[in-house]
């Protein structure tokens, strides 16, 4: 009889490789099942890193175009788009290596191929090389096989001119023209990308502001700043169809007034949203139930309503994003070791988008922190009074603090600024420890940095700013 696993993971994602590191630190025997030639799932090769790689590119292509200002020059900087393409691959497959030796460093084995239930205590898996099926036998499995991409009922991804956020990251060049539907992160982002770069671009989101589930203040200073980045914003807008010419695409929307408009781009970007990948694992063999959105039901240690069997990242109703499956897998093996894990607060899973500026949240926004019943006080500050934002010509955007009244408990802190993905950080610890809007006030903050400006915007929640 072959030996028994006491967890079987399927998916090699941020949440299922995390969740096989977790499990062999705990001294589990642990088998890690991955339908793709390298580890490390949608985020590493078709999303996260390769999308960050390439904004870095058109970032820095952009501070190169302004460098004179700085004391440097430079003359007619151009965009190596292959080069650029280069360098997104050289991190990905170093990230993939990394993968692949914290497995053999945590004694985690690994199966190339498609796994799914094969009924309790079994996972059977579709090898890639052969073609051989093999029966794993396990005490738990850990469902993590995230999503794909999607789009609506009308639009047809040809990846030629309509493309998918998947497709968009191997075009091996930059286009003229770019027609970006939807303006969620992955939208925001790839039209921040081309439009550093050359491109003409338009977003069309049917939501009244960009980044609809962020704050409103900073959805509205998010468009603000496109717009001087002449990025076309139709917000609002309704998308009706496309078809494709000769030169590109044809899409006709219907405008805020009810007016039929064609635009006309090289290419279309659909970036409306991503399906969990649930159908062909062996559900059926459980008595798991979908959700109506065709996730999967979790309680707060990941389990599923099927014994011993447990359900992490994109296949959750829990908002999907990388760092949140990384928590979930840990959460869940440290459970199936015996711990006792700290279940996950889902009002402070951060937010983080990398266009340009960039854009950060964690906690409530002012809207949600209302709708919940506090009495809020809100405070703002903006980058155009931090010393260090204007030294590298980047004094725009701010910071919002949302905070309860009554105990002063910092509920959710926004950011839209230089470097706010990392500025965010201090914001994520300050709510997990609960922290109070003086405590923050009260933290001396170095200077000059753009830290300053959350230690800023707490003096502003409580009535008395300093530089402004």
């Amino acid at each position: 009889m072959a030996d028994v696993f006491d967890v079987v993971i399927i998916g090699s994602g941020p949440g299922g490789y995390v969740a096989a590191i977790r499990a062999g630190q705990l001294g589990l025997k642990t088998a890690l099942i991955e339908k793709d030639k390298k580890l490390g799932g949608t985020c590493l090769h078709r999303g996260c890193i390769p999308t960050k790689s390439l904004l870095w590119t058109a970032e820095l292509f952009a501070h190169i175009q302004h460098a004179a200002e700085f004391g440097i020059n430079t003359s007619n900087p151009v965009v190596d788009w292959a080069q650029a393409q280069k360098h997104k691959q050289k991190v990905v497959d170093k990230g993939a290596a990394g993968i692949d030796y914290l497995m053999k460093k945590n004694k985690v084995t690994v199966f190339k191929g498609f796994g799914s239930i094969a009924g309790k205590g079994k996972v059977e898996v579709k090898l890639t090389e052969g073609g051989a099926t093999q029966v794993l036998e396990t005490k738990n499995i850990v469902l993590a096989t995230g999503s794909v991409v999607t789009t609506l009922p009308n639009i047809k991804i040809d990846d030629q001119r309509i493309l998918s956020s998947d497709s968009i990251l191997t075009l091996d060049r930059v286009p003229k023209s770019l027609i970006v539907l939807g303006a969620g992160a992955v939208g925001t982002e790839f039209a921040s990308i081309f439009a550093h770069v050359g491109s003409q671009v338009t977003i069309v989101e049917y939501m009244p502001n960009l980044l609809p589930i962020e704050d409103v203040d900073l959805s509205k200073e998010l468009e603000k700043f496109f717009k001087r980045r002449k990025i076309d914003v139709m917000t609002s807008t309704k998308f009706e169809s496309i078809e494709t010419t000769a030169n590109g695409v044809k899409v006709t929307v219907t405008t805020p007034d009810g007016a039929k408009k064609t635009l006309e781009a090289e290419y279309f970007l659909s970036a409306v949203g991503r399906a969990p990948v649930t159908k062909g694992i062996g559900l059926e063999k459980t008595n798991i139930q979908l959700m109506p959105k065709g996730t999967i039901q979790i309680d707060a240690m990941m389990r599923t309503s099927e014994p011993n069997v447990y359900a992490i990242g994109d296949i959750t109703p829990y908002p999907w994003l990388a760092h949140c499956a990384s928590m979930q897998g840990t959460v869940a093996v440290e459970h199936i070791a015996g711990k006792n894990p700290q279940p996950i607060n889902y009002d402070r899973v951060p937010n983080a988008t990398y266009c340009y500026p960039e854009v950060a949240s964690v906690g409530l926004t002012e809207k949600k922190a209302k709708e919940r019943g506090y009495d809020v006080k809100v405070g703002t500050f903006p980058f155009s009074a931090i010393t260090k934002a204007s030294i590298s010509d980047e004094a725009f955007g701010l910071v919002k603090i949302v905070s309860d009244k009554k105990y002063d408990e910092v509920l959710g802190v926004h950011l839209i600024g230089p470097h706010a993905t990392e500025l965010l950080a201090e914001a994520c610890v300050a709510l997990k420890l609960e922290t109070t809007t003086e405590e923050l006030a009260h933290t001396m903050h170095a200077h000059p940095t753009l830290s300053e400006i959350m230690k800023e915007a707490a003096e502003a929640t409580l009535g008395h700013a300093i530089h402004i």
